[in-house]
């Protein structure tokens, strides 16, 4: 078995995590966090924690069967917490964890941009939709 330089060592760890890699576990990770109802529900969490009924009102338009999905993905990233209270009915609220508010500030960024711009966007489809081809 051939040794390495710490250089080489170097290297191979930088490459271990590039999102231009195809396998790279990080661009797994940026698939999920560019996904809409991330962004949405993340930013519905920005400043309390909220019951699964208020984030279906929030984020219109949500399918409860998206919403749940969601939300059980965040979850398991650790980018939401989930509490149970028992009483009738059940209580389940969400809250954003330390490592989804670290999330927080890009993603409310990126929604006030896409607020800000979106008049933009449109007339730049409405010019790009009447060019000649």
């Amino acid at each position: 078995m051939a040794t390495k330089t710490a250089a080489q060592r170097r290297t191979e760890a930088r490459r271990a995590y590039d999102a231009y890699v195809q396998e790279c576990p990080t661009r797994h990770l940026l698939d999920r966090i560019s996904d809409k109802w991330v962004s949405l529900l993340l930013t519905a969490l920005a400043d309390e924690p909220r019951r699964y009924s208020d984030l279906s009102r929030i984020v219109a338009g949500v399918s409860q069967k998206m919403l749940t999905q969601t939300l059980r993905t965040m979850e398991r990233d650790g980018l939401v917490s989930r509490a149970v209270t028992a009483s009738v009915p059940v209580r389940v609220d969400y809250e954003l964890t330390e490592l989804g508010r670290s999330l927080l500030p890009v993603m409310q960024a990126i929604k006030s941009w896409a607020e800000t711009h979106i008049e933009d966007v449109l007339a730049a489809r409405e010019r790009y939709d009447d060019s000649p081809a």
